[in-house]
């Protein structure tokens, strides 16, 4: 296999330098082309079948051109394009839920880097799935470990320094709380085991599911059954520690927020101002919070329990 250039003496693949060949040609490979690159040779097989590259290639293919967005329903599940720029209809392929359950008992709950982790409503457990290659890893253990209950659990997705791809669960029943972290590299649960010592973690608040920015892993918390309004907490999953960060100050007494991640930096939709309600976006810069935008109120007014769910920028606006 060679290049060519114009008036040029024709140069082998093997002078590109690894460099190059890696993070220029195979990250962009799509993920059927990568493992057709592994029968070029047993360097190569070896090479694209570890975790470091699969990691690569996975956050290069999640950049905001090509984010897709999943529909499950008759347990076919749908894979739409997700493109700001084409006012088209959108074109969908299809593929079959790999696992065994009613299709209208599957809740997505979150998504990282590509990964799924998905609830079984009738069961409550928990799977971590991958719908580009169709595998999925069952996460619930026999000690019920990894069983899920709606409007009480939290759950987060993250990577870790050492590349092993972990699930936090944070599980509230009758007062009291746990939280567990599963490992995907080691397949087995522990226990965070100072979780309860938080006083204001009891009652009845209302968690967000996590998103993970820069080493945490951030869950806003509403107590607005309790009349305390909402806190922001992060996890940095290295010390394993929760701490209670800063939330913008509102002179409102009700307000909500959604998280999301734009271009690496962690950002947060706020809604406020019963009865006529706004929408700022807001940046996390340090350990506060810089007003981005204001947004034009919505007629009619927005629902407070409306979600903001996802967010992509091209860079230009």
């Amino acid at each position: 296999m060679f290049l060519h250039g114009h008036g040029r003496q024709s140069t082998s693949i093997d002078d590109l330098g690894l460099d190059i060949l890696v993070y220029e040609i195979l990250i962009r490979l799509p993920a059927k082309g990568v493992g057709r690159s592994k029968c070029v040779c047993k360097e190569w097989l070896s090479f694209l079948s570890t975790r470091h590259f699969a990691m690569m290639h996975c956050r290069h293919i999640s950049t905001s051109y090509n984010q897709k967005f999943i529909a499950i329903g008759s347990r076919l599940c749908s894979v739409f394009p997700l493109s700001c720029e084409d006012s088209g209809p959108l074109l969908n392929s299809r593929i079959l839920l790999p696992f065994e359950a009613p299709w209208n008992k599957v809740n997505i709950l979150t998504s990282f880097e590509g990964l799924l982790c998905v609830c079984f409503r009738n069961t409550g457990k928990l799977v971590i799935w991958n719908p580009l290659t169709r595998a999925f890893k069952e996460v619930s253990s026999s000690n019920s470990r990894g069983l899920y209950k709606p409007k009480s659990d939290a759950i987060g997705l993250y990577v870790d320094k050492t590349d092993d791809y972990k699930l936090l669960h944070i599980k509230r029943r009758r007062g009291r709380m746990w939280v567990h972290v599963y490992s995907s590299m080691f397949d087995s649960w522990h226990k965070i085991t100072f979780a309860n010592k938080l006083r204001c973690w009891r009652g009845k608040p209302i968690w967000s599911n996590g998103t993970f920015c820069k080493g945490v892993l951030y869950f806003l918390v509403n107590f607005f059954i309790e009349n305390k309004g909402v806190m922001l907490f992060g996890f940095d999953v290295e010390s394993e520690r929760f701490r209670l960060k800063t939330f913008p100050r509102f002179p409102h007494a009700y307000y909500d927020g959604n998280l999301v991640v734009v271009h690496k930096e962690l950002h947060m939709f706020v809604t406020h101002g019963l009865p006529n309600w706004t929408v700022d976006l807001w940046r996390m810069e340090g350990e506060s919070w810089v007003k981005l935008w204001v947004f034009p109120r919505i007629q009619p007014p927005i629902n407070l329990s409306c979600s903001i769910t996802h967010f992509t920028s091209t860079g230009r606006g």
